[in-house]
């Protein structure tokens, strides 16, 4: 055995050893990557439930929202309608009950005024 092949062979060995050494990191890289699968499908398998199940609560809350809606339209316009019914009162009746009652205050003075002038 020559230098040449004694160096080979010492080159070969730490060859060898330097792959050895990196295997057991890629071999734990590996155990790794597969516990993230299993994670990641495991957060799959339960988050999809919780998703449909809030996208039924979200249906079923458009739905109640609707029926809300149903509800407050036709209050809202009764509200303006009574607004409405409010104001042509008042336009009707209550101005002339006040110049009515401004007139027989107007009375009430003059008539007064006159019994204090009267002995």
């Amino acid at each position: 055995m020559s230098v040449s092949d004694i160096s080979g062979l010492i080159a070969a060995v730490a060859f060898a050893a330097l792959v050895a050494f990196l295997a057991v990191p890629l071999v734990k890289l590996g155990s790794v990557l597969d516990e993230a699968r299993g994670s990641l499908r495991q957060l799959t398998e339960h988050s999809v439930p919780v998703i449909d199940d809030a996208a039924e609560s979200v249906r079923l809350a458009n739905a109640q929202l609707a029926k809300v809606d149903d509800v407050t339209t036709p209050a809202a316009e009764a509200a303006q309608n009574i607004s409405a019914m409010t104001t042509l009162v008042a336009a009707t009746v209550a101005r002339p009950l006040v110049k009515v009652a401004a007139f027989s205050e107007a009375v009430r003075r003059v008539v007064f005024r006159r019994a204090e002038r009267t002995p």
